[in-house]
């Protein structure tokens, strides 16, 4: 169920209800007792995942096949040939 987001405009008392969607929205003010409460439009809330968790090793394939990710070739240092003659002079 998500949480609403109310204000009165004669107060300016805010606050929060933990209501369903079907629900019909609050009217009265819980301060001043005003029926010109609003319903604020509110950001929404955060996704949550519930159960034993969800991890990137969830999804990993098995026995390496099939990788996407390439590893940067590795580059050895060139040796220096100044100074070493061919083995035929």
């Amino acid at each position: 169920m998500p949480t609403y987001d109310y204000q009165c405009p004669d107060c300016g008392h805010k606050f929060e209800a933990f209501q369903s969607i079907s629900a019909k929205p609050i009217k009265v003010c819980p301060e001043c007792g005003k029926r010109k409460v609003k319903r604020l439009i509110g950001t929404g809330g955060g996704l949550i995942f519930k159960g034993s968790g969800f991890y990137l090793t969830d999804y990993a394939r098995k026995g390496g096949e099939g990788k996407s990710e390439s590893k940067p070739a590795e580059s050895k240092p060139s040796e220096s040939k100044s100074g070493s003659k061919p083995s035929g002079e």
